[in-house]
């Protein structure tokens, strides 16, 4: 294994491929993820403007790649793809989605498939 997947807690010949690649994945993430508040505290400390366009820009595109490889891991994952589509792009916190979504009454249009508008039948008038 390559010294970037020395984060391994197991034998590296004790896991499968899949395992493995899942662990690139996300240590790849965490990355990128690092190299964004990187860029952030160095947008925030410099006072040069062009440097800071430039900086940001470079941290925006650490988001992109780091957006790529969730995409990866979620859609080789089902649990956190289902976790992903719990929790993301809702209106309401993610706490009370939480509370919601135990006790039964959380709808997640992206799981149930209704798009979340009801239902397009209407009764049919006499």
């Amino acid at each position: 294994m390559a010294a970037s997947s020395a984060g391994l807690h197991e034998a590296a010949d004790a896991l499968s491929p899949e395992v493995i690649d899942r662990h690139r994945a996300i240590v790849t993430i965490m990355e990128e993820l690092e190299a964004v508040d990187w860029y952030d505290q160095r947008v925030a400390a410099t006072g040069d403007e062009e440097l800071a366009a430039i900086l940001a820009h470079n941290r925006d595109e650490e988001k992109e790649h780091a957006a790529m490889v969730l995409e990866w891991l979620r859609r080789r994952d089902p649990k956190l793809d289902e976790h992903l589509r719990n929790y993301l792009f809702i209106d309401k916190s993610p706490l009370e989605q939480e509370h919601e979504l135990k006790a039964g009454t959380g709808q997640n249009p992206a799981i149930d498939g209704s798009l979340g508008i009801g239902s397009l039948y209407g009764e049919v008038k006499s």
